[in-house]
């Protein structure tokens, strides 16, 4: 499930990204889109080793780990968000003071 939340935020911020090309300069969305596709190909290893141990590829049966696996999936989006705010504070703050030398 883990791979499902990231892949569907990192396709999200990819349609954001084509769709609306000024608002993604202007708030760097390539970043967010790269940290989100970053996460799911990671989840997406994580998978094929787990498939190579012989378990299956997303856990479904087991209500307990399903449920960890979806708060630890929203985890990685806010994550992902609050790095990404940092990211946009830290460069719009230095094209502004560039801008006002």
């Amino acid at each position: 499930m883990t791979l499902v939340i990231t892949g569907i935020a990192a396709i999200i911020a990819t349609i954001v990204l084509y769709a609306k090309p000024v608002l993604a300069q202007r708030f760097h969305i390539g970043v967010l889109a790269l940290m989100y596709w970053g996460a799911s190909l990671m989840w997406c290893v994580d998978g094929f080793a787990t498939l190579a141990e012989g378990e299956g590829f997303i856990e479904l049966s087991d209500a307990a780990a399903m449920s960890d696996d979806v708060l630890l999936g929203v985890c990685v989006v806010v994550l992902g968000l609050v790095v990404w705010g940092i990211v946009c504070a830290v460069k719009n703050r230095k094209s502004n003071t560039a801008a006002a030398a």
